[in-house]
């Protein structure tokens, strides 16, 4: 049976702040009980039992002194690996909080239905799978009338992230809640320094810059798993497109979702380039370097840079560049790392202001704002904000795999989709994109590669 680890950056972050063991707060224990079940607990239904996955589940039980709250059901389709998540979380938060007895853990294509059939109008629904799948898992809750809570990216082509539009615009008729995992919206000390850009204490907001940059991650041969559908799913998270979005999008979706608040717009298009490192032996669909200038309606830019090479400078940050000074926005691992400097040189000693420490990890405050709303019944859906997010890295990606510049309009209106048969899918399924007698998946080159 594989193991599940609940370490990685999330949980890192977690222990780091000791969330779990901070008490109830005056306002949370004035909340009013608002969701399914005479005993007032949310019950979660995990659809996707991997490692954000059992994250998630951690970060949601890290709201509990709010009210009762616990795992109800699990799906995947991969039964090892549901039941190596299910021992782990046991072991880490007892029986009574992972109260998920045999009939309630479902596997095959079809499990995500009856584990979301067990939920009342008031529970979530964990949408934590790859991305190829998250537009039809959510559009079933909602319309189930089940709350959602669907992780980042959240699909791999235009035509997914529309239907996540729709499901988002039927959860709004219906009142139904929708969290997305782009946690660092809900930071108070990100908020903090939008406020002092827009006091003007900064001077004109002039650019963004954000960057991911990190070590190498190529896919190799996989032999006669290459070409198996299920197999794909297991190793195809980050190395093909159709599984995951590859990674510039499952990783740099956070920094560009960044750049969107603080310009408080939608780029209106994105001009990219990209490559590989020289002798690369990457079977996957990535590129290893991503260059990319965002335009939003005003003129004003926000450039992003990702990387996974060999030998080279690390980053994982976010700044503002205004007129009279500059800030840090974000820092490693998501930290609030937030400061305006004194000028333009960006430095621990010449830091001017900071505001107040965030109290928690930015992916437990996302749960914390979502549960009060579940909590006092008020309006939550992130979907739209969310999906446009996804939106702007589909343009960013598709500009640096076809080496020119993409419009928003060219992305959000696109019809094209990886797989057209994802209702059909099934353990036999062929996989949509296979590799050559090599190993090699097709890769993007300009001017034969479609994506848009």
């Amino acid at each position: 049976m594989p193991s599940i680890s609940l370490s990685g950056n999330r949980r890192q972050f977690l222990a780091k702040t000791s969330v779990l063991a901070i008490g109830a707060t005056a306002l949370t224990q004035a909340i009013p009980a608002v969701h399914a079940g005479e005993d007032h607990t949310i019950r979660l239904a995990l659809i996707g039992c991997g490692g954000r996955g059992s994250g998630a589940v951690g970060d949601a039980l890290s709201t509990r002194e709010m009210g009762p709250i616990k795992l109800y059901a699990m799906a995947d389709i991969d039964k090892a690996r549901m039941e190596a998540a299910y021992q782990a979380l046991v072991q880490k938060f007892g029986d009574k909080e992972i109260d998920v007895p045999p009939d309630r853990r479902f596997t095959g294509f079809d499990a995500y239905k009856k584990a979301i059939d067990l939920l009342k109008p008031g529970d979530i629904a964990m949408c934590t799978t790859r991305a190829y799948i998250r537009p039809i898992h959510v559009e079933y809750a909602v319309s189930r009338g089940i709350n959602v809570f669907m992780e980042k990216p959240f699909a791999p082509d235009p035509v997914g992230l529309r239907r996540l539009l729709q499901a988002g615009e039927e959860a709004e008729k219906k009142g139904v809640k929708i969290a997305a995992g782009l946690q660092c919206r809900h930071s108070p000390a990100r908020a903090a320094l939008i406020e002092q850009i827009k006091s003007g204490v900064m001077g004109d907001l002039l650019y963004v810059r954000a960057n991911r940059l990190g070590g190498r991650s190529w896919l190799g041969n996989m032999g006669e798993k290459a070409n198996n559908f299920l197999e794909q799913l297991k190793f195809g998270r980050i190395h093909l497109l159709w599984v995951g979005s590859g990674h510039f999008a499952d990783y740099l979706i956070h920094q560009i979702d960044e750049c969107c608040w603080i310009m408080d717009s939608w780029p209106v298009s994105c001009h990219g380039m990209g490559g590989r490192e020289v002798g690369s032996t990457d079977r996957g669909q990535n590129m290893d370097v991503y260059a990319l200038e965002y335009t939003f309606p005003d003129g004003r830019k926000a450039f992003c840079g990702f990387r996974r090479a060999q030998n080279g400078h690390t980053e994982f940050a976010t700044f503002v560049h205004c007129s009279k000074k500059s800030g840090q926005f974000s820092g490693n691992v998501h930290q609030a790392t937030v400061h305006i400097f004194k000028d333009h040189r960006i430095a621990e000693d010449n830091i001017e202001w900071s505001p107040s420490p965030d109290q928690y990890s930015p992916w437990v405050y996302e749960w914390r704002d979502f549960i009060t709303s579940i909590r006092t019944d008020r309006p939550h859906n992130e979907c739209k904000r969310a999906v446009y997010a996804d939106f702007a890295t589909l343009m960013g990606r598709a500009a640096a795999h076809y080496n020119r510049v993409v419009t928003w309009d060219e992305v959000f209106n696109s019809q094209f989709q990886f797989c057209n048969y994802l209702e059909k899918l099934d353990y036999d399924s062929p996989p949509p994109v296979k590799a050559d007698e090599n190993g090699y998946f097709p890769a993007p080159v300009a001017g034969q590669w479609v994506e848009l």
